[in-house]
């Protein structure tokens, strides 16, 4: 089995991307997905709020999946399901994937490029270490909303959750409305790592307390859960002694961070960013190496699955140029973070290959007023991102035009968070 491009996953990226190739004029594609259907995570999202970017319309998840799945199905490019990538290895001019399912056991399938859009995957308990026992009842925020939306099994009754991401806060009014009391959302860190409107919609609508700067101490229970203890945490987040406070509870959900899926990835040699944990890339979502090509949540954490398109439209277009031989791989820029950014997405730039703008995402390390962005080559201000409040649960996308970089012949683009000049 020889392909130009194979997509190794099936989710809202990996479909983006596979469309987008194809309508580049790239014929021999394929798409590999582990679950028995496409979509990826998109299949048990079944609250709205997607596609406000992307369609001008809101959808939930299966609706926003189902648009991507039409065209991919229209286009005809084909894509195996249950299907299993083990590995990828490079020989020079293509790329060897080893997968397997049950149909036809073990398979090595070739090809000339690879697009890398695994996903991310959850924190676990044992990721973040929550000293107590290890009852039933101490779910991801994930695997809960999969066993509601898709197996049809309430996970419990009486819930905490630790963490305030965007599952955890969507999950609290999920498990509400599905009949449970969720009796406390606690918050690490002083400010919530979800979107406003969640907090709005999933929190403050339903009167569920969001206890900020707490975290749980101990795990109570050996059986099932019986219940958390939850303290207070200084500005170091370290517990304040004698604030302790027990919940009962005989469900735990967690919603304390995402990991870009990126074994395949680290096994393959691509170089990698400790920022994100996800792949250095291109404006076109290039890897370092040849041929490689990675876009969403495999790169780094998205908060709103348009963007995750968009990036993956990029990756297609970068493919489609790779295969056809027309991609330039010389480096004229290189992203850096300054003061106040945690990091900066895509990290390289090939200018020779931008057509109207580069847009650059990133997140903020912590919550600010009054402040902006600004973009820098040396000591030149080169460009300026104005927002009211920059929050770390909410990322930047921060447009430059092509002909504002083309003044200068090279260089790093640093991005800083600074007052705003009067």
């Amino acid at each position: 089995m020889i392909y130009d491009i194979v997509i190794l996953g099936g989710g809202p990226a990996g479909l983006s991307a596979a469309v987008q190739a194809k309508k580049d004029g790239v014929e021999n594609i394929l798409i590999l997905e582990r679950d028995r259907e496409l979509g990826g995570i998109l299949n048990q999202c079944i609250h709205n709020g997607f596609g406000l970017h992307t369609f001008n319309e809101e959808l939930t998840g299966p609706e926003y999946a189902a648009r991507y799945i039409k065209q991919v199905v229209d286009l005809g490019i084909p894509y195996l399901l249950d299907t299993m990538v083990l590995d990828m290895t490079d020989h020079g001019e293509t790329k060897i994937i080893h997968v397997i399912n049950e149909e036809s056991g073990y398979m090595t399938i070739e090809t000339r490029s690879a697009i890398l859009t695994m996903g991310c995957r959850e924190r676990t308990s044992g990721a973040i270490g929550i000293p107590g026992y290890r009852p039933s009842g101490v779910f991801t925020a994930g695997t809960a909303q999969r066993f509601i939306n898709m197996e049809g099994y309430m996970p419990g009754k009486e819930v905490v959750i630790l963490g305030s991401g965007d599952i955890g806060l969507i999950m609290a009014r999920r498990m509400t409305l599905e009949g449970a009391h969720v009796n406390a959302v606690c918050e690490l860190m002083p400010y919530s790592n979800g979107l406003v409107r969640n907090i709005v919609q999933c929190l403050n609508d339903y009167d569920i307390p969001l206890k900020l700067s707490h975290t749980i101490t101990f795990i109570h229970g050996k059986d099932r859960i019986e219940g958390v203890t939850v303290a207070q945490v200084d500005d170091k987040l370290k517990v304040i002694p004698g604030t302790d406070e027990f919940i009962p509870c005989d469900t735990l959900l967690l919603s304390v961070g995402l990991i870009p899926e990126n074994e395949i990835t680290v096994n393959a040699g691509v170089e990698m960013d400790n920022r994100t944990n996800g792949s250095i890339v291109g404006e076109l979502r290039q890897t370092t190496m040849p041929g490689v090509f990675a876009c969403g949540n495999v790169v780094h954490v998205h908060d709103l699955v348009d963007f995750v398109s968009e990036e993956a439209v990029l990756a297609g277009k970068g493919a489609a140029k790779y295969v056809k031989g027309t991609l330039d791989t010389n480096v004229t820029f290189t992203t850096a973070n300054g003061d106040g950014i945690g990091y900066v997405v895509p990290q390289q730039v090939a200018m020779k290959n931008v057509e109207e703008n580069v847009t650059f995402y990133m997140r903020v390390r912590q919550v600010f007023e009054n402040k902006v962005v600004n973009a820098y080559i040396g000591d030149q201000l080169i460009a300026t991102k104005k927002e009211k409040k920059l929050l770390p649960a909410e990322m930047v996308n921060f447009k430059i035009a092509k002909e504002v970089l083309e003044k200068y012949p090279a260089g790093e683009i640093r991005f800083v968070v600074e007052e705003a000049q009067k």
